[in-house]
């Protein structure tokens, strides 16, 4: 936070919505950015730190991630087509 009382409050990252609004039936994260419909619906009152948390998180979620090996890169809503 900057000393400055004059500054304009930090915003932090900004959303990492694409535009691809779909939720996986399986998983129930968007398609398009990772987010579950609760950080979707949390991220305009978010503080910086609370968005940077979600991130955390999303970079977690994403297929073929060392966190998740059990995902493939295609999603439930893929394999049902």
């Amino acid at each position: 936070m900057s000393g400055d009382p004059t500054a304009p409050p930090e915003t932090g990252p900004a959303s990492p919505c694409i535009g691809v609004c779909r939720l996986d039936p399986v998983d129930r994260c968007c398609l398009g950015c990772g987010r579950t419909i609760e950080e979707i619906a949390r991220w305009p009152a978010a503080s910086p730190e609370e968005r940077r948390a979600i991130l955390a998180r999303l970079a977690a979620r994403r297929p073929g991630s060392p966190v998740r090996p059990d995902r493939s890169a295609r999603s439930a809503f893929d394999e049902a087509r």
